[in-house]
């Protein structure tokens, strides 16, 4: 059993009993405490900090005056070998953590004192096949359980008290690709979830459980041509083909391998009753393969919770073949233009484009350029798609003259992206968003490829580059209604760890080299820096206890950049692996 590096380490079984009797009078994670998350800050019980997916604070005890004093108070590790890849967010309620480590395991952890209350080990089978690495970002609460999602497919519910098994769903055939990754979200005490696996050509679809039982509520897939399904009564009835045709942006039965992966999994706004989930790259890379515009790939959804219906979608990449995807998150906004109050969302694509869009009904408000180059597209025409630089695509295999491999070409960003995975976060204060992102091209080439179940489904091969000696990673403060960059902050190292901004008017992020920084909102002069040993992939949370403010982050160097990152992998090669929760406070004198 792992212990933490502060604090005296207990056995499972009597340690259980002593949760049981000291949390059996506390009340478990409710829908209005989920709506209610973003304000309320003695928790954290959403992945987001909030549905809304902002990652905003209305803390402020911990400020640009104040953040020289926070200081470390304990580290868990997670122990094993399985030191890898940290991506998960923390969730806090009634003093304990629940945090998520690397081969779909979950810790829960006295935050008082860093201890170990228990931990779950999900048994995997060798064959499972995570395409970036064995990561996992979280939990979601609900009642008294800890839902989250493991690498062979499956949505686990464990007791909040014990660890143990409550109920457990598969959600795809871990054999044909099929895996989860994301952290699930929980609204109108439905479980939401997406599914990874969009290298294998699975199709992907988002997915509503029963939060309490596990039963299935509905199912939607995100490929064109798929038939989407409710559950009523026990009995399951057609709800809809998504796009309402088979195959209609797609060339033959291409549709039915799609990809449209939903592996970031999504965010949720009130105000219109509607889930945001992005879909990833079309299967196989090779475009050539497949014309047409390839719905519902590389966009975002706008979906109704209680059915799964797609209310609306906004493709960001038609026809896409950088495996720029569309999973990035959608987070909600709110703007005054001309008097009135806009409804908008923000997101920063991995094609190198911010968009901003109308969360309604998702009308393209407006797009622009956050990254310093990008050669695929000249820009973006008025409805927010994108104006093609043909000479960019790569080429077709079948005009070689072996017909193995098409012309090579350099595209910008790489297809890790002007911004990957990592979480934005918004200022509600300075109305900037703050994305970590990255100034990277490749070199690209497309090659014949046929689907076999449980294979890769490329058809590509790539060299990943950076672009500037001095640095690849760029914290950006960017304003949406302009499009401007206020400030930025460059790093040697690709940012892969996500920001979260608070009332104090402070930025904090992790970056590649250990360290947990805070900067200034509104000037993005750095104010905190702390190394945790390992590189930092994971999001930092904060809240309040006894009068005190916290910050915790995960540690722990890995994911996608060096498993793909080609002559970038170089640049990271000797950063050491881990896997450790750090846990700092701002103490009250």
């Amino acid at each position: 059993m792992n212990k933490s590096i502060m604090g005296k380490g207990f056995a499972v079984s009597a340690l259980t009993v002593a949760i049981s009797l000291s949390t059996s009078v506390t009340a478990g994670v409710t829908d209005q405490d989920i709506l209610n998350d973003q304000a309320t800050t003695g928790d954290v019980v959403s992945n987001g900090m909030g549905l809304r997916g902002q990652r905003y604070s209305p803390l402020a005890a911990l400020n640009t005056e104040t953040v020289k004093d926070l200081r470390p108070v304990w580290a868990f590790s997670f122990g094993g070998e399985k030191q890898r890849g940290q991506e998960s967010q923390p969730v806090v309620k009634d003093g304990v953590m629940y945090v998520t480590g690397s081969y779909s395991r979950v810790f829960a952890i006295d935050v008082k004192t860093g201890d170990e209350l228990w931990q779950y080990d999900a048994r995997l089978p060798d064959a499972i096949m995570p395409c970036c690495d064995v990561i996992n970002r979280g939990v979601a609460l609900y009642g008294d359980l800890v839902i989250f999602g493991t690498l062979d497919a499956k949505l686990v519910a464990l007791n909040k008290d014990t660890g143990k098994v409550v109920w457990k769903k598969t959600v795809g055939d871990y054999k044909a690709g099929y895996s989860l990754t994301a952290a699930p979200i929980v609204v109108k005490g439905k479980v939401i979830t997406g599914i990874s696996g969009g290298e294998f050509g699975i199709v992907g679809k988002v997915e509503a459980y029963d939060a309490k039982t596990g039963q299935i509520a509905w199912t939607r897939p995100t490929v064109e041509g798929h038939m989407g399904y409710v559950w009523k009564d026990g009995k399951k009835v057609e709800n809809g083909i998504s796009g309402g045709e088979a195959g209609k942006t797609w060339p033959g039965d291409l549709w039915k391998t799609g990809g449209a992966a939903t592996w970031l999994g999504g965010t949720y706004d009130a105000d219109v009753d509607l889930l945001f989930f992005g879909t990833g790259n079309p299967a196989p890379w090779n475009s050539h393969l497949r014309p047409g515009d390839n719905l519902f790939s590389s966009s975002r959804l706008g979906i109704d919770p209680d059915d799964g219906k797609i209310v609306w979608h906004f493709q960001t990449t038609p026809h896409d073949g950088w495996d720029y995807d569309g999973v990035n998150e959608l987070i909600s906004f709110d703007y005054k233009a001309d008097g009135k109050t806009i409804k908008a969302a923000g997101t920063a694509d991995r094609n190198g484009f911010f968009y901003v869009l109308n969360r309604e009904n998702g009308d393209f408000i407006r797009g622009f350029p956050f990254v310093d180059k990008i050669t695929w597209a000249k820009g973006l025409d008025d409805k927010g798609r994108p104006i093609y630089n043909e000479e960019f695509r790569p080429g077709n295999p079948a005009d070689s003259a072996d017909g193995k491999q098409g012309k090579a070409i350099v595209a910008a960003p790489s297809f890790l992206g002007g911004k990957n995975w990592m979480p934005m976060s918004y200022s509600q204060d300075t109305g900037l968003f703050y994305v970590p992102s990255n100034e990277w091209e490749m070199d690209i080439w497309n090659e014949p490829v046929s689907y076999k179940k449980g294979a890769a489904y490329l058809g590509a091969g790539f060299t990943i580059k950076a672009m500037n000696e001095d640095y690849i990673g760029v914290l950006r403060a960017i304003d949406p209604k302009t499009g401007k960059t206020v400030w930025d902050y460059k790093n040697y190292a690709p940012l892969w760890g996500g920001t979260m901004v608070t009332k104090g008017n402070l930025v904090f992020m992790g970056n590649p080299e250990g360290y947990l920084m805070a900067f200034d909102a509104k000037t993005g002069e750095e104010k905190y820096k702390f190394n945790t040993g390992s590189g930092i992939v994971g999001t930092p949370i904060t809240w309040d206890m006894d009068g005190e403010q916290y910050v915790s982050v995960v540690s722990g160097w890995g994911g996608a950049v060096p498993l793909w990152g080609g002559e970038v992998a170089k640049r990271v090669k000797n950063f050491n692996q881990g896997g450790m929760v750090w846990t700092f406070k701002l103490p009250k004198s």
